[in-house]
């Protein structure tokens, strides 16, 4: 659907947001723009210490952005963005956004936008939206919460989070990964096939295990502990808690935890974390038996925190690619995700599935128009 969605609003896109002053010409001739902001980068600064002598990333985070994982080159080809293009894009966001939270039809799904409508331009800007709008009962803009603001890191105005050349992964390998990871938006069979997000058991999207990435919906808020043996990485979305167990080894019992085996060290003001032994059900872009991600954390200054990855499967990619972005301090603390209402719809769930099966059968019969 969202596909779709995306295709048809392709010709009115450029109108669309030339209306609100978001025309791309060709940023790519530009040199990034360097923000005036000394929280962004502040050379020299060192992290404040642990009793202990470790950096201190303890607190409360946001990595909420505007920036999607991978490029939308409906907006943009070029990596970055200069300061004034970010400053319209996400003008244009936060008014798309305002005309959005007016009431809408509950009936009406995406299927239905018009292209110039506010959930249209929310769309072409931030297409998950889509995906969290899309079936009768969905959510409207009111309860999502993606960020504002374009990514900037180093002083450069991002278009994607994933830094390949054109801000996508690289070309599978023939026959390369397979597996879950996310989905199951038509699996009707059993409560065993449906979505671990829809079940309030571990969160969906990818806020807690390797890579950790922004949700585009919601819910990107994290607070970190440390003990001198581990770092601890809670997430807001269906409190998700991520273990890293600092100077240890991997597993080799052959299980594999929800989130992975997660082993990390500090190399000076950086802190690396090689996360190994992912269950099928937490496949990465359909990795997951021989996937390996290497995080690094490192506080360059006393807002931000630097986060780089780098995703290897031989198996399914010929090399390794990753990504970076910044987490900044969040304006409050974590409450408790409250997530009951997937468990309290499951039996309606599977029962219309039987339902529809049985007057498919019915149909099916001799006899029947």
């Amino acid at each position: 659907m969202r596909r779709a969605l995306i295709a048809a609003l392709g010709a009115a896109l450029g109108t669309a947001l030339a209306a609100t002053g978001v025309a791309m010409a060709a940023p790519a001739k530009a040199p990034p723009a360097q923000v005036a902001d000394p929280t962004i980068r502040q050379p020299g600064w060192k992290a404040p210490k642990t009793a202990w002598g470790h950096p201190d990333f303890s607190g409360y985070w946001s990595n909420a952005t505007l920036t999607p994982l991978v490029r939308n080159p409906k907006l943009s080809s070029a990596p970055t963005l200069s300061l004034a293009e970010a400053r319209a894009l996400e003008g244009a966001f936060a008014k798309a956004l305002e005309e959005a939270d007016a009431p809408t039809d509950p009936n009406k799904t995406t299927q239905s936008y018009q292209a110039n409508s506010a959930e249209a331009k929310l769309i072409a800007i931030k297409p998950e939206f889509g995906a969290a709008g899309g079936d009768v009962g969905g959510y409207n803009a009111f309860w999502l919460d993606p960020g504002a603001h374009i990514m900037a890191v180093n002083g450069e105005f991002r278009t994607s989070i994933i830094t390949t050349a054109n801000g996508m992964p690289p070309p599978r390998k023939s026959g390369g990964g397979g597996g879950f990871g996310g989905g199951y938006r038509d699996s009707y069979d059993s409560y065993e096939t449906r979505a671990l997000g829809e079940r309030c058991i571990t969160g969906f999207g990818r806020n807690a295990t390797a890579p950790m990435l922004p949700n585009g919906f919601y819910n990107n808020n994290y607070q970190i502990l440390q003990t001198p043996d581990t770092v601890v990485i809670q997430v807001e979305m269906i409190h998700d808690t991520r273990v890293v167990r600092l100077n240890g080894q991997h597993r080799t019992d052959g299980l594999r935890p929800w989130m992975g085996d997660s082993v990390g060290h500090f190399e000076g003001e950086t802190l690396v974390v090689e996360t190994t032994n992912f269950p099928q059900r937490e496949a990465f872009m359909g990795s997951w038996k021989n996937l390996k991600v290497t995080e690094w954390f490192t506080r360059v200054s006393p807002t931000r925190i630097n986060y780089k990855f780098q995703v290897e499967d031989p198996d399914t990619w010929e090399k390794a690619w990753g990504g970076e972005y910044d987490f900044s301090p969040l304006q409050g603390i974590i409450y408790e995700y409250a997530c009951h209402e997937g468990n309290y719809a499951l039996p309606a769930i599977l029962a219309g599935a039987r339902q529809q099966e049985k007057e498919a059968a019915e149909k099916g019969k001799p006899g029947a128009e």
